[in-house]
């Protein structure tokens, strides 16, 4: 054979290889992450209100920092450092804007000019072979600091974020956090001599999804060393200068408010020799600061006040007291977070939605499934916007709530149709024998025991849509999962005063057999039967009945060989466990890598620390999927190879629409509900 035919040869078998490997896909969602739409803004201080926008309209852009002053002519380009994730991760990127496209008499976008615009990606996606999450940015030189997520801490609930540093003439990278620490929001000072940090220290975390149990933390920049304690509670540290320091925390009254650190300048930092003091009064929410280096006295806030529904951003004077709005009259019905201020405090950054129908060309279409970047090899990841998908037997049609509503849609995205819309449905599961039929919870969400919830089937190929009710007496029958030969169905029921897992008939539901899997004063739920038939996986607190805290088990179906198959750590939770296709692997989610960012510098997640992992039946292999700060849960494992490519909704879709921090809603008229940011 000639050496050209050889090498073809071995490429089609590597291709080959590659296509047979990469046979398979996972599906999941997180928490209001599709409808975020986040782009970069800023607005003049002393000017009139012109917002521009700093972003290109690509995915979701947030947690800017000027890195050049705004001054005017001549000047040099604004360089505007943020986190952006688009192509599937997290990335740092650098924007360089014009002059012109600054100018403060435009009312339009600085995107619509020709030449305002260039980028540099300066570190995330792929890099070094890693995956991770990347956020909170500065630059020192050509030092940058940042937070990442890629190192591994081995233990369960303990955070994998750190602060790094990358020199980017070289891409030399450095840990400056301490082994076995979290660090988080880190903050750089004027002189770039220092570093503060929101740190969890050697506690670890507690399991906290408001305010994180943090310190803050100083230590030198370029390397880490002279790390100490310099404020007990506190996060988000901003500097004004070496020696001040203003950060959040929530006071005994319930209040978030900003505090001040003076620091000495003649003796070593130490806890006892800082001096702290509140800054804004109670009566409203002020947090994220944003410390002005060039007025002293003068920090910008994001806020709630009492009776708002919504977060702006507004500029607080220390010496008068005052405050003054900077985002309500732009856009009052928009939530606006974590403000940023360039070096001559001309100009305020923040990140919120972007609308739509504002923005135009520039701005992405909304993505029904969003691709993500994996470490592991042979499988496609996709978040869609939707909870609970299942994929159908072959892999070409995908089911999902939209709480509410039923939907099913094709694989690329094409057919989409709504089943039942109006109805609260959750969990969804095909049957693998019969053509077009699924299963579904239909009634309320995290409820009692004895709520009305019910489990049907549904036909979606028959010639009039039907549905049959399988369960009787409604009593939280959930999460239906679907024997790989059609006949049975195990589900979660709380008809004996807990929640146990039973198998009743796949067709006539218990009016054709009910048996009881599981018994006793815990709660055993989100069950999931292997492809072999051999195992049902679940979620369940019969280690700890009541405590909050799930592990994922595994029982054979005749309910013997009942066995742990991961537990996060004491308190922790993992849940929503799905086979692989061929039954060796489990996809699940789980606090294991505990939190990656503060809690209250983003929307609401209800649980800020899920991420999705897979592992082996046997423990091993546990692999980390997703990193970022948000809810990732949900997912399903299909038998399909989707390609790694964006699908756009093929229908319209209102996005930005989501929840702000709930715990934010003292004295607030209304509870905290959807909240649509349309500015």
């Amino acid at each position: 054979m000639k050496t050209h035919q050889i090498i073809i040869s071995f490429f089609l078998f590597f291709i080959q290889s590659i296509v047979a490997e990469a046979a398979t896909s996972i599906v999941f969602t997180t928490n209001g992450r599709s409808r975020y739409g986040f782009d970069i803004f800023s607005l003049p201080i002393n000017a009139t209100p012109n917002e521009l926008r700093l972003t290109d309209g690509h995915s979701v852009n947030f947690n800017g920092y000027f890195h050049q002053t705004l001054i005017t002519d001549p000047t040099p380009p604004t360089q505007l450092v943020y986190v952006t994730e688009r192509n599937g991760s997290s990335s740092i990127y650098l924007d360089v804007l014009s002059h012109d496209g600054l100018d403060r008499s435009r009312k339009r976008s600085i995107l619509e000019s020709e030449l305002t615009l260039s980028q540099q990606h300066l570190i995330g996606g792929s890099d070094a072979g890693s995956i991770s999450m990347k956020d909170r940015p500065s630059l020192v030189g050509d030092l940058l600091i940042y937070v990442s997520t890629h190192e591994d801490t081995g233990v369960g609930r303990a955070s994998w974020a750190a602060i790094y540093s990358t020199q980017l003439s070289t891409r030399l990278t450095r840990r400056l956090t301490p082994q076995g620490i979290a660090d988080f929001s880190p903050s750089v000072s004027p002189s770039g001599l220092w570093t503060a940090v929101a740190s969890s220290g050697e506690n670890g975390w507690g399991g906290e999804v408001e305010e994180l149990n943090t310190d803050i933390y100083v230590f030198l920049t370029q390397n880490g060393s002279s790390r100490v304690k310099v404020v007990n509670h506190g996060g988000w540290p901003s500097w004004a200068d070496d020696s001040t320091i203003f950060f959040h925390r929530r006071g005994d009254d319930g209040w978030w408010s900003i505090y001040v650190a003076i620091l000495p300048k003649n003796k070593p930092f130490t806890v006892d020799s800082v001096v702290t003091r509140r800054i804004t009064p109670p009566g409203l929410h002020a947090f994220t600061p944003a410390a002005s280096v060039a007025q002293k006295g003068i920090i910008a806030v994001a806020t709630r006040r009492p009776n708002s529904d919504y977060r702006h951003i507004e500029l607080y004077d220390i010496v008068s007291g005052s405050f003054k709005d900077l985002t309500r009259a732009v856009a009052p019905r928009a939530n606006h977070y974590n403000p940023f201020l360039s070096p001559d405090s001309s100009r305020v950054g923040y990140h919120r939605c972007r609308g739509s129908g504002s923005i135009g060309k520039m701005v992405e279409n909304d993505l029904f499934l969003e691709n993500i970047q994996t470490p592991r090899p042979g499988i496609s990841l996709f978040r869609i916007d939707g909870s609970f998908p299942s994929f159908s037997p072959d892999g070409d049609r995908i089911a999902y709530v939209g709480l509410p509503g039923l939907y099913v849609v094709n694989s690329d995205g094409s057919g989409h149709r709504e089943i039942f819309p109006n109805i609260t449905a959750f969990s969804t599961a095909w049957d693998p024998k019969r053509k077009g039929v699924i299963y579904t919870s239909i009634g309320p969400t995290f409820a009692s025991v004895d709520t009305g919830v019910d489990i049907i089937s549904v036909e979606l190929d028959a010639d009039e849509l039907s549905f049959k009710k399988l369960s009787i007496g409604g009593q939280n029958n959930a999460f239906p999962s679907v024997s790989p030969d059609g006949k049975w169905i195990v589900f979660r029921s709380g008809r004996s005063g807990h929640k146990n897992l039973y198998i009743m008939d796949a067709h006539d539901g218990e009016k054709g057999s009910l048996t009881q899997l599981t018994d006793g004063p815990w709660s055993d739920t989100m069950c999931n039967w292997s492809p072999n038939g051999d195992w049902i996986a679940f979620a369940s607190d019969r280690h700890n009945p009541g405590s909050g805290s799930f592990a994922l088990y595994m029982i054979h179906p005749n309910g013997t060989g009942l066995r742990q198959l991961i537990h996060s750590g004491s308190a922790g939770r993992t849940n929503h466990p799905w086979f692989s296709p061929d039954g060796k692997y489990i996809v699940f989610t789980s606090d294991y890598a505990a939190v990656s960012a503060e809690p209250i510098s983003n929307p609401h997640h209800y649980q800020p620390y899920g991420d999705i992992f897979t592992m082996k039946l046997d423990g091993s292999e546990l692999t980390r999927l997703t990193h970022n700060s948000y809810e990732d849960g949900t997912p399903s494992w299909g038998p399909k190879f989707l390609m790694a490519e964006d699908v756009e909704w093929p229908i319209g879709e209102k996005k930005c629409s989501f929840e702000d921090c709930q715990w934010l809603a003292i004295g607030n008229k209304h509870d905290v509900a959807n909240i649509e940011c349309s500015g």
